[in-house]
């Protein structure tokens, strides 16, 4: 559970599959020996696929809180200098809008939109 650090970037692909990327930051909370409260944040990009990238686009904005169930994936590349670069990634399964942050449209109507959701 985290809150997105902007607005899911959603792009067709050539096989016309929908494919969404997004980074979630994820924070904990702890006290150190010396007895002061210490936050850390972790990013975590996510990927998510078809419906649920459309979902996402449709419903959420930079900061809302989601929590989501997947499968943590690694792989690499070697990008145009010829540098392999390595990436973890968690596939989105399923997700729940926790509504820690409305939506633009839900802030600038005054409307709560929960009605048109489409789960």
């Amino acid at each position: 559970m985290g809150r997105m650090g902007d607005k899911i970037q959603v792009n067709t692909l050539d096989s016309g599959k929908i494919k969404g990327s997004v980074n979630l930051a994820t924070s904990e909370t702890y006290r150190n020996a010396q007895g002061e409260k210490v936050s850390e944040t972790t990013w975590h990009h996510l990927v998510v696929w078809s419906k649920q990238a459309e979902i996402l686009e449709k419903y959420t904005d930079k900061g809302s809180e989601i929590a989501v169930e997947g499968k943590i994936t690694n792989r690499d590349y070697t990008d145009k200098d010829g540098v392999k670069k390595y990436i973890t990634e968690i596939v989105v399964h399923e997700f729940l809008l926790m509504g820690g942050n409305k939506t633009k449209s839900q802030t600038e109507t005054g409307e709560n939109k929960e009605d048109d959701l489409p789960f």
